[in-house]
């Protein structure tokens, strides 16, 4: 004779209580850990590609950064491309012209390294008035 009452099977089933456990705290962790970078503020005032610049009698100091990524201060070739010498050359043209801002002409064909570099340089130097030359929509014509 058979005493045992019959065994009810159960349904198997996905227990989601631990699944959504684990991704709060995962939303929690995330959220505490978190880092928002603030990057040097660099104020570049960008001249207009649409329209001719204005006329002002200004003395610049010129960067220019050729297709090879040599730089040149006011025609002067620097020795090298390392950061550290543009801005020893850079700083030593700005004595006594701290006031005197700084234009950045760059070839087309530059990297954008070499560019990156030089905006770097200008703001550790926190020099704030910069531009970046470009060509008018006349002269894009390829």
């Amino acid at each position: 004779m058979n005493f045992r009452a019959p065994r009810r099977q159960e349904e198997p089933g996905v227990n989601l209580t631990p699944l959504i456990d684990v991704v709060f705290l995962l939303l929690i962790f995330f959220m505490v850990s978190t880092t928002f970078d603030q990057h040097a503020d660099i104020e570049l005032t960008l001249p207009s590609a649409d329209r001719e610049a204005e006329a002002v009698e200004r003395a610049w100091i010129d960067i220019v950064v050729d297709a090879n990524g040599n730089y040149f201060i006011n025609g002067q070739e620097l020795i090298n491309r390392r950061a550290e010498t543009l801005e020893r050359v850079l700083s030593e043209t700005r004595e006594g012209r701290e006031d005197d801002p700084v234009l950045i002409r760059a070839d087309a064909n530059a990297s954008h390294q070499s560019v990156v570099r030089a905006l770097d340089v200008v703001g550790r130097l926190g020099i704030t008035s910069v531009s970046i030359a470009t060509l008018g929509e006349a002269a894009d014509d390829d």
